[in-house]
C-alpha cells in the first residue's frame, strides 16, 4: 500500500541550511520532485525577506555547486540551484532509493520533508540509507496514502481553494496565528473582506460536504 513518511533534520543537517545562519527568520521550501540521476530539486522558494543580494545569503557548502535567483515576488524569491552530484545526504538518498518528495520546508529550527512510498519498505529503505550517510533523520509521521475527496474539490471554488491553501501554508490556522486575513489580502491581492468570505464559504462548504448525512456520535 502507498505510504507517506514525515521526516524531520536539523536545520544545519541540509545543504541549503546555511542561509540561516544569516537569515533566521525566514522559511526555505523546496519544489515538488521526482528525484532521477539527472535533476534532484533544481528551484526552491526563499520567504520572508527583502534581501537584495539573497544568493550572498547562502554560505559556501560542499553539497551546492550554484544558487542564482530566478524571480522574485514581494518577499518571496524563486532560486535555482546547482548540487554538487559527489555530496551524500538527504537528496541522494532519495536519488538512490526512488523515493518521490512531496514537499521540504526549512526553518532555523528543523527540515521537514513529507516523501512517498509504494509501500512501507520503500519508506524503511529511504530511512536505512540515510543513516547509513549518518544523516541524523527522525521519523515523525507515516501513514496510508489517503485519496483526495472528490467531493469536497468540486465544492469548492478556485477562489475559495485558494484562499483556504494560502491560509493553511502560511499558518492563519495555527496557535497563535502567523498571519492575518489582512495579510492574506495583501499576497492574494484582494479585500480582508474578500478573504474573509472565502474562507467562510469555502469552509462552509467543506463541512457541508464531509458532515452532511452522517450520523452523531454517542454521547
Amino acid at each position: 500500500m502507498a505510504t507517506e513518511a514525515t521526516f524531520t533534520v536539523p536545520s544545519d543537517q541540509f545543504p541549503l541550511g546555511s542561509v540561516f545562519a544569516e537569515l533566521p527568520g525566514v522559511t526555505v521550501e523546496l519544489e515538488r520532485i521526482i528525484p532521477s540521476r539527472d535533476v534532484v530539486v533544481p528551484y526552491f522558494w526563499v520567504r520572508g525577506t527583502d534581501v537584495d543580494d539573497i544568493e550572498g545569503a547562502f554560505r559556501d557548502h560542499p553539497g551546492v555547486a550554484d544558487i542564482r535567483q530566478v524571480d522574485a515576488v514581494a518577499d518571496q524569491r524563486l532560486l535555482r540551484v546547482e548540487w554538487a552530484t559527489e555530496y551524500d545526504g538527504v537528496l541522494s538518498a532519495l536519488v538512490e532509493t526512488s523515493v518521490p518528495l512531496i514537499e521540504a520546508v526549512g526553518t532555523s529550527e528543523q527540515w521537514t520533508f513529507d516523501v512517498r512510498g509504494d509501500d512501507r519498505r520503500d519508506i524503511a529503505a529511504f530511512q536505512d540509507r540515510c543513516r547509513e550517510l549518518d544523516v541524523p533523520i527522525t521519523l515523525t509521521g507515516l501513514h496510508a496514502l489517503t485519496p483526495i475527496d472528490s467531493d469536497v474539490e468540486t465544492a469548492l471554488t478556485d477562489k475559495q481553494r485558494e484562499v483556504l491553501v494560502l491560509a493553511y501554508e502560511r499558518g492563519y490556522f495555527d496557535t497563535p496565528r502567523a498571519v492575518t486575513m489582512e495579510d492574506l489580502g495583501d499576497e492574494l491581492g484582494v479585500t480582508q473582506q474578500a478573504v474573509a468570505s472565502r474562507l467562510r464559504r469555502g469552509i462552509e462548504a467543506i463541512l457541508g460536504t464531509t458532515l452532511d448525512g452522517r450520523q452523531p456520535p454517542d454521547p
